[in-house]
């Protein structure tokens, strides 16, 4: 071998070293990235005795793409077991203690002592006062849903613009990775920003993705629909300016491909627009009619009665009275409109004892007809008519046959059990979103102990380099030397 081979080796193998070292020094400083993923220097030889370093990643396309379901997954079902939070505490109160069902509760007492002295006409403005909680309870829980519903639609539209701005975002990270492939450059760095916002697009839609020519990729949706294909696909909505019982929220589109909200507790639509979807027009509706069933329960049950005359409202009176609601249909809104009759209001220049000896609607009605100060055969009959079973609409997700003050316990049972089985899922989700980030972790990101073993071993391949140089160098002195 010749001097001047030598030479040229010794200095190729600096350069690769100097470039591999690089690459750990990288590694180690990226080592808490979690979207870095770790360079790999591979040294090939080009000629004798001279070599060149290519940069590599150290990816794994399964994991990446088990890891993006499960963020997925977490996402929307986080999404779905927060909401279920806040509308419980905006609608049944700490503990329940605004829920319908407590009010219910407070009445029935009020009836039952009031039963118990009929004459003291105190007793009656109390059973007043509770019938006008119970109503409260109903009218602000109407009022807390729907607000709930309207806010859920402005954070729809808050994650379709920054869906959006995503995937304007990966299309910018696209191009660079696709302009490197074709000049052969280094496009790691892009394919990190590019990976890293598909895990961001993934949090607000399932996505499944694949990879065409010059490393161009395509973006789907779980149901098929197209997110990115070169350019990004639009994805729309129109919030509503404000809701109101019964009414059905807008649909979101992905390049004119609806949307599906989750099913269930367990929301089957990844992605927190599937969960705020399932929230807006699943949970919330479902309460919804279930406190319009409690509202139509209670006007039915405290209806007054005659032979010679059809059911008319007693106590509580809606925005359809004088009639009564049909049963086992659902009236939408019917708890925003419930009311108490003012005929019974003290504050309103009503009579409580009304409840006592009916009237309310005429003098046909009358039940204590001999004006017995001691008649409570009416109070005891409504206290008894909060327990009997009647009729519901099981679309409003309570099948079970039941007085309307069970069916306001059910109501609250109902929805703790949905919001339970909501929490165990949200935890098992983020549980496997956090195993597959660790498993990706494990095999594509940087080990620091490893790094800075390898890069002892480059040190060691530097002094060797050195070392053949300066060797190299000693010879041609001497050779100089010897020829002058």
């Amino acid at each position: 071998m010749s001097l001047s081979s030598a030479l040229s080796i010794a200095q190729s193998a600096l350069l690769a070293t100097s470039k591999q070292t690089s690459v750990v020094s990288r590694n180690v400083a990226d080592a808490s990235n979690p979207d870095y993923t770790r360079r790999i220097a591979v040294v090939t030889s080009t000629a004798p005795g001279a070599r060149a370093v290519e940069i590599q990643r150290a990816a794994n396309d399964l994991l990446f793409r088990q890891n993006l379901s499960a963020l997925s997954a977490w996402s929307g079902q986080s999404a779905l077991y927060a909401g279920m939070d806040q509308l419980d505490l905006s609608v049944n109160g700490v503990d329940n203690a605004s829920s319908p069902s407590t009010a219910i509760a407070n009445l029935q007492k009020a009836l039952q002592l009031y039963a118990t002295t009929p004459s003291n006409q105190n007793l009656g403005t109390s059973v007043v006062d509770a019938a006008k909680q119970v109503v409260n309870s109903l009218n602000s829980g109407t009022q807390a849903i729907q607000d709930f519903r309207t806010q859920a639609d402005s954070q729809i539209a808050t994650a379709v613009n920054d869906l959006n701005s995503l995937l304007s975002q990966f299309q910018d990270a696209n191009k660079a990775v696709i302009s490197g492939t074709r000049s052969g450059t280094d496009v790691s760095d892009a394919l990190d920003q590019r990976d890293a916002l598909l895990k961001k697009i993934s949090e607000y839609v399932p996505v499944s993705t694949f990879t065409r020519g010059d490393n161009d990729m395509v973006i789907t949706t779980k149901d098929g629909a197209t997110l990115f294909e070169t350019v990004p696909r639009s994805v729309t909505f129109t919030p509503s300016s404000g809701y109101s019982a019964g009414t059905a929220g807008n649909t979101i589109y992905i390049d004119n491909v609806p949307v599906s909200a989750g099913t269930d507790d367990n929301t089957t639509a990844d992605g927190k627009l599937a969960g705020l979807l399932k929230l807006r027009d699943g949970v919330a509706s479902t309460m919804q009619s279930q406190l319009d069933e409690i509202a139509r329960g209670l006007v039915t049950a405290f209806a007054e009665t005659s032979s010679s005359q059809p059911n008319a409202t007693g106590l509580f009176t809606w925005s359809g009275a004088p009639a009564i609601p049909a049963a086992g249909t659902l009236v939408d809104g019917l708890a925003g409109t419930i009311s108490v009759n003012a005929a019974f209001d003290p504050s309103a220049g009503g009579n409580p004892a009304l409840l006592r000896d009916g009237g309310a609607n005429g003098v046909a009605y009358v039940a204590n007809t001999g004006g017995g100060a001691s008649y409570a055969d009416l109070l005891i009959g409504y206290s008894s008519k909060l327990d009997q079973p009647m009729t519901f609409d099981s679309s409003a997700g309570i099948t079970v046959s039941s007085g309307v003050s069970d069916y306001a316990a059910n109501a609250i049972g109902w929805f703790e059990g949905v919001r339970q089985q909501a929490s165990t899922n949200a935890d098992s989700k983020q549980a496997l979103a956090a195993r597959t980030a660790e498993a990706l972790s494990n095999d594509t990101g940087v080990n620091v102990d490893q790094e800075m073993s390898l890069l002892l071993d480059l040190e060691h391949t530097y002094q060797a380099s050195a070392h053949m140089m300066k060797t190299v160098s000693d010879m041609l002195d001497a050779l100089m030397s010897a020829v002058g």
